[in-house]
C-alpha cells in the first residue's frame, strides 16, 4: 500500500527562487510611474471635470451665500451633509484641491521625460531609406541619367518642400513634421500654464460683492462686503484703498413687441478715487465695461430697488429711516425684502413683503408687477412684533428676517395683517404698536469686485493649448526618400514616402516628387508605379 501511494505521487517540483522585494525606494519609483503615466492624467483630468460639476449646480458661499443659507434652511437633513463635504465651497474643498495637485504633478511627470525624447529626436538625421522601397504605401520608380544629378536634384526638391535632408550613399532621406510633437508638447505644457495660472490666482486673489445704494460710497475694505471670498494666502493689507460712489443709474426696458420688458441700457455713472489723498475721477460703469483700479476689476452685475421707509415705534419715536434693498424675484422685478426695527420699543418691529414697480392686482396671484419699469410702484407688506432681543454680536443677514420669536400681527377677522402702500403713504400698526411710511424709493446696484493675478497667464495657456491642439492635428509627420542603383546596366530611381499619420496626400506628392526628378518624357518612360 505504501509502495502504490508512492509511486501516484507527483514529484516534489524544486524550489522557486525568491524574488527581490521592492523595498521603499521600489516602491516610490512604482507609485511615481503610476502617477506620471498618460492614463493617469486623463483620468485625473477627468476627475476634475467632474469634481466641478457641484460647483455649477449647488449655491456657492463665495458667490452667493444668501442662496446658500436658504438650501440650508429648505433642506435640513441635506444641507449638513453637503456641507461636511465641501459641496458649498467646491473650488476650496481639501478633495477638490488634491485632485487639481495631483494633476499638476503628473502633467510634469508624463510632460518633462516627453521633452527630453523630443529635443534628442530633433538633433537626430532622418533614417536610412529601407531595403524595399516598393513595399511603400507611396513609391515610383523610372530610369534617368547620372546618379550625381539626380541626387542634388532631389535634395534642392525636398528642401524646396521643407523636408529635413541628409545624404547617404546613393540615396537621399528627407524627413519634415517634426512640429506635430511639439503641438503635443505645447498643448500639455499650456495646461500646466493654465494649472499655474488659475492656482495663482487661487492663492493671492480675492473676489466679493456688493450692493450699494445710488448716492452711497463704498470703501474697499473688508468691513463693507456683503459677501468676500480672499485667496488662501491673501491678507487684508493687500486691498487697494480705492473707495467710489455710485451717483446715478439710468435703466431702459423695451416697452413693447414680443421683447417688452427687456433690459436695454444699463449705466451706473460712478466717482470714484484711487487713493485717499488721489483725486476724484469719473466713470460710467456699465456690464461688460468693468472699471479697472490698481489691478482690481469692479463689474456691474445687476440692479435692484430700495424702498425708503420710516419705522416709527409704539412711543412715537423713529426706530427706522433710510433705503431697504429688495431683491428681484421675476423679470418684472417684484422684489423680495425685510425691514428690520430691532430699536423700537416697547416691542422691536419686523417688516416682510414686496415692492412691486408696477403693482397690480391679479385675481389668482394677488398683488404683483407687470413691468419692471417703477411706473406704479407699491409697498406690499406684512408686519411682526416681538419682545426686545439681547444683542449677541452674532451678524445677521438683512434679506431676512428671524421670526422663530416674532409674533405676526393679525387683522380683521382674525387673518393675517397684510397692507399696501404707495409712495407717501402711512399704515398704523394695532394696539398702537407703531407705524411704517412708505417715503419713496431709490435704485441699488450689485457690484463684483474681483483681483486674479493669474488671469493673464491661465489666458495664454488657454491659448497656446488651442495653438498646440491645432499643430497636433493639421501637421503631418513624413519620411521620403530617393534611391539611385543599377538595374541591368541601367539607372533606376526610386522615390519612396511614408506617412507617419493619416496619409492625407502621400500619393500626390511622391509623384510631384518623381515629376520633378524625371527627364524629358521623350526620353524616359516609368518603369513602374504603385499607387
Amino acid at each position: 500500500m505504501t509502495d502504490v501511494k508512492d509511486r501516484v505521487e507527483a514529484p516534489t517540483p524544486p524550489d522557486q527562487p525568491d524574488l527581490p522585494k521592492l523595498g521603499l525606494i521600489g516602491w516610490l519609483r512604482w507609485t511615481w510611474r503610476q502617477l506620471t503615466s498618460m492614463k493617469t492624467a486623463l483620468v485625473l483630468l477627468f476627475l476634475l471635470a467632474l469634481g466641478a460639476v457641484p460647483g455649477s449646480l449647488i449655491p456657492q458661499t463665495a458667490i452667493d451665500p444668501v442662496k446658500v443659507s436658504d438650501f440650508l434652511e429648505a433642506h435640513p437633513k441635506l444641507g449638513p451633509f453637503y456641507d461636511k463635504l465641501g459641496l458649498f465651497s467646491v473650488y476650496k474643498s481639501a478633495w477638490f484641491s488634491a485632485i487639481y495637485l495631483l494633476l499638476f504633478i503628473s502633467l510634469i511627470g508624463c510632460v518633462v521625460p516627453r521633452l527630453q525624447v523630443y529635443l534628442k529626436a530633433m538633433r537626430a538625421r532622418p533614417p536610412k531609406p529601407p531595403r524595399n522601397l516598393n513595399r511603400l504605401a507611396g513609391y515610383q520608380s523610372f530610369e534617368a541619367g547620372t546618379d550625381g544629378d539626380v541626387l542634388e536634384l532631389a535634395a534642392t526638391e525636398l528642401r524646396r518642400r521643407r523636408f529635413r535632408v541628409e545624404l547617404y550613399d546613393g540615396a537621399v532621406a528627407a524627413e519634415r513634421g517634426y512640429l506635430r510633437e511639439a503641438g503635443n508638447l505645447l498643448f500639455h505644457f499650456s495646461l500646466i500654464l493654465a494649472l499655474i495660472g488659475a492656482a495663482w490666482g487661487a492663492l493671492f486673489g480675492y473676489h466679493g460683492t456688493v450692493l450699494v445704494v445710488v448716492g452711497n460710497e463704498f470703501s474697499n475694505s473688508i468691513a463693507q462686503y456683503d459677501d468676500f471670498s480672499p485667496g488662501r494666502v491673501f491678507k487684508p493689507d493687500d486691498l487697494p484703498p480705492f473707495s467710489l460712489k455710485v451717483d446715478s443709474f439710468t435703466v431702459k426696458f423695451q416697452t413693447d413687441g414680443p421683447q417688452r420688458g427687456a433690459a436695454r441700457e444699463f449705466k451706473a455713472p460712478i466717482t470714484y478715487q484711487e487713493t485717499p489723498d488721489s483725486p476724484e475721477k469719473s466713470y460710467d460703469l456699465q456690464v461688460n465695461h468693468p472699471l479697472q483700479v490698481d489691478g482690481t476689476d469692479v463689474h456691474l452685475l445687476g440692479h435692484g430697488y430700495a424702498p425708503k421707509v420710516t419705522v416709527r415705534d409704539g412711543k412715537g419715536e423713529v426706530a427706522f429711516s433710510g433705503p431697504a434693498p429688495f431683491l428681484p424675484q421675476d423679470s418684472n422685478f417684484s422684489s423680495f425684502g425685510v425691514i428690520k426695527a430691532p430699536d423700537a420699543r416697547p416691542e422691536q418691529l419686523g417688516f416682510e413683503g414686496f415692492f412691486l414697480p408696477t403693482g397690480v392686482i391679479d385675481p389668482q396671484r394677488g398683488p404683483t408687477s407687470v413691468f419692471p419699469d417703477a411706473l406704479n410702484p407699491v409697498l406690499a407688506m406684512t408686519a411682526y412684533y416681538g419682545r426686545p432681543s439681547v444683542e449677541t454680536g452674532k451678524p445677521q443677514s438683512v434679506y431676512q428676517l428671524d421670526k422663530s420669536k416674532l409674533t405676526q400681527f393679525s387683522g380683521d377677522g382674525g387673518d393675517k395683517l397684510r397692507f399696501q402702500l404707495a409712495p407717501g403713504q402711512s399704515f398704523k400698526l394695532p394696539d398702537n404698536r407703531g407705524s411704517i411710511t412708505f417715503d419713496s424709493y431709490d435704485r441699488w446696484v450689485k457690484l463684483q469686485i474681483s483681483h486674479t493675478p493669474g488671469l493673464h497667464l491661465a489666458l495664454a495657456g488657454i491659448l497656446l493649448a488651442i495653438l498646440g491642439l491645432m499643430g497636433s492635428l493639421f501637421i503631418h509627420p513624413r519620411r521620403t526618400w530617393v534611391r539611385v542603383r543599377t538595374q541591368d546596366g541601367r539607372t533606376v530611381v526610386e522615390v519612396a514616402g511614408l506617412d507617419r499619420g493619416p496619409e492625407r496626400g502621400l500619393g500626390d506628392e511622391i509623384q510631384a516628387i518623381a515629376v520633378a526628378l524625371k527627364p524629358a518624357p521623350q526620353s524616359a518612360e516609368p518603369m513602374q508605379e504603385k499607387p
